[in-house]
């Protein structure tokens, strides 16, 4: 499909923070390719595969981490960008990026980390996406970050809308090199938030069923989830229950998938430029407003019934103490943590105990529980429920 005149361009980007040292070009790629290449091949997506998505340190091997999570959103997001003539890379960059600044534990670490710095500012995982892409993931000669395009990290600073009164991490590179945070992002940007929603809305789903922790009968008292499942039954007679769960699942993806061009493409009528779309003053990739509220309710049963499950909730309370604890040992002595880590600690507020931070939030799962017992003695007990 030909480029929409509301795409972003990657021949029209506004550039990057930093100019890179030397001429070598690797490849014929646009701007947008190099973003999505220099985010696959970054330490902090490669630790993905270690930080917790619903389930925290999980045993099994089937449980998604937000490594998968962030492949299926990206796969969610090219579908979805490809039907509009939206640019496919820069829609694939954000989705692959988006959790980048998770710390381990998922909620539960970033929860524990925003308390330890609530003298500092606190912490919020979508600042820290942008800290770890900008400052702290540095693999390039005399240049910090990722030095990614201006359209991919406008995009991961806004993703659900235009941010009035960012949190320090954000506010402090924004001051450094702005992003235009008053304004409605990208289509692209706007294709990414929604495409994680279609993807741990359904893909949580499974990974609760698979646990035990939500049963189909309890699902099934929702009107979306109900009339997807009997349409599945008529369209699969005789299929084995565990099929039909995965074709539950694929289904209801695709429905919402398709609800959300369909409602887009109506939002666009008119619409002629990517300017266009940052003032709009509203989102417009969206879903309709059936649709909206029939997500909504899904959100709220999964919160209900998962993610604030007693079993879940007394998890996230283990793991916020593991991290507290971390933090406090780092805090008291420095001198635990990496050499090069250690070195670079600031001698004052608010920069050390941000810095301490920082290091936490890099880490996998396990290597938090491995530090945890190093520096205590002790395996903590309990972390992982599936």
């Amino acid at each position: 499909m030909s480029r929409a005149l509301y795409a972003a361009d990657p021949a029209h980007s506004r550039g990057r923070e930093f100019s890179p040292l030397g001429n070598s070009v690797r490849g014929p790629r646009s701007a947008f390719q190099r973003d999505r290449d220099r985010i696959i091949h970054s330490i902090a997506f490669r630790r993905l595969a270690g930080k917790t998505q619903v389930f925290i340190a999980p045993d099994g091997d089937h449980y998604r981490v937000r490594l998968t999570h962030s492949l299926e959103v990206a796969q969610i997001g090219r579908v979805i960008a490809r039907s509009l003539g939206l640019d496919e890379d820069l829609t694939e960059a954000l989705c692959l990026a988006h959790d980048l600044g998770h710390p381990p534990f998922g909620h539960s670490g970033e929860d524990a980390l925003d308390a330890a710095l609530s003298a500092r500012g606190g912490f919020d995982h979508n600042g820290h996406t942008l800290r770890t892409v900008m400052r702290i993931d540095s693999p390039y000669c005399g240049i910090s970050g990722l030095n990614l395009s201006w359209e991919v990290l406008e995009g991961l600073a806004k993703h659900n809308g235009p941010l009035a009164n960012p949190q320090w991490a954000l506010a402090g590179l924004d001051a450094e090199y702005p992003l235009d945070l008053g304004r409605w992002p990208s289509l692209e940007a706007q294709v990414a938030a929604l495409a994680d929603d279609i993807a741990y809305d359904n893909h949580d789903i499974d990974d609760g069923l698979r646990a035990g922790f939500l049963q189909l009968d309890d699902l099934l008292t929702l009107d979306f989830i109900g009339d997807q499942w009997r349409e599945v039954e008529k369209r699969f007679p005789g299929a084995a229950h565990e099929e039909l769960l995965r074709e539950l699942v694929r289904t209801q993806i695709g429905v919402m998938v398709n609800d959300l061009l369909e409602t887009t493409r109506e939002n666009l009528r008119g619409v002629g430029s990517v300017e266009e779309v940052r003032d709009a003053g509203r989102a417009l990739a969206t879903f309709s407003a059936d649709m909206t509220a029939q997500e909504r309710q899904l959100k709220r049963f999964m919160y209900d019934r998962l993610y604030h499950h007693d079993e879940q909730l007394r998890t996230a309370g283990l793991a916020k103490d593991v991290i507290a604890q971390l933090y406090a040992a780092f805090d008291q002595e420095p001198s635990l943590m990496p050499k090069g880590w250690a070195e670079r600690l600031p001698d004052s507020e608010p920069g050390r105990g941000r810095h301490i931070a920082d290091f936490i939030a890099g880490m996998t799962d396990h290597y938090a529980i491995r530090q945890y017992e190093r520096i205590f003695g002790s395996r903590p007990e309990g972390l992982s429920n599936v």
